[in-house]
């Protein structure tokens, strides 16, 4: 009887253990945003997605989850693939909204397999392949990064703006705190690049950060336009190829 109790009660604590690992698997999500410019700048070509060019806004990069300590879980689950059939009528929002600039060009399906694989899997408890891409397109639509910026009159024109101006203008339009990534265009100048707004895990509500990203910015940073440059060198160095052959 006593051995009996004694499994019964070795079982109880194995299922409470998995409940609370299953609803612990990260405690908030970045959702990340990039500015087409910077990419095409930095990269010193990009290629527009088959369907053709995004709009000149922030598309996303990703909802990613993360622990409180900044770091976070990954490819959770390598038996979930990617399923193109569950997000067929997302696929046009998914298109406009985050496009991949990825050289070759594409259709964007192997971006968003990338992000679901990687991030996507480990909120499976919360959200399926379909939720994830929902909120995340949803997220897109609750937050105008770049209606916020140039409401304060900080345009994508080429212009250096300061960090401290940037930050504010986001954090008065959205009620919370970004985290702001830059990176280096060819020229060696800082430009802004992403924003990072914290969600719940619900994938639903933004949030105050409990971490922020390691900032890569100096004290002004420029914002550069998303014009045909990134296009253009990239045609460029496809004809000076063909010429060497």
């Amino acid at each position: 009887m006593k051995s009996s109790c004694r499994v019964l009660i070795q079982i109880l604590v194995i299922q409470l253990l998995t409940i609370l690992c299953v609803s612990k698997d990260f405690d908030f999500f970045y959702f990340v945003q990039q500015w087409p410019g910077s990419y095409c700048d930095t990269k010193g070509n990009c290629c527009y997605p088959t369907t053709g060019k995004p709009d000149a806004d922030f598309g996303i990069h990703g909802l990613w989850p993360n622990y409180n300590d900044g770091t976070y879980p990954s490819n959770c689950d390598p038996n979930t693939a990617f399923d193109p059939s569950a997000i067929s009528d997302l696929t046009t929002s998914l298109e406009i909204n985050w496009p991949s600039l990825a050289c070759p060009s594409s259709n964007g399906l192997s971006f968003w397999s990338h992000e679901w694989e990687k991030h996507g899997t480990c909120s499976e408890s919360i959200l399926d392949q379909h939720g994830y891409f929902d909120r995340a397109l949803k997220l897109k639509t609750q937050v105008n990064l770049l209606q916020a910026l140039e409401n304060a009159g900080i345009k994508p024109n080429g212009s250096f703006y300061s960090m401290v101006s940037i930050n504010k203008a986001i954090t008065e339009a959205i009620g919370f705190s970004p985290g702001i990534e830059c990176n280096v265009d060819v020229s060696g100048n800082h430009q802004l690049y992403q924003i990072y707004l914290c969600v719940d895990t619900s994938g639903s509500n933004i949030i105050e950060c409990p971490v922020l990203p390691t900032s890569s910015c100096g004290s002004k940073v420029e914002f550069p336009p998303f014009g045909n440059q990134g296009i253009e060198a990239f045609l460029v160095s496809e004809q000076t190829d063909h010429l060497e052959l």
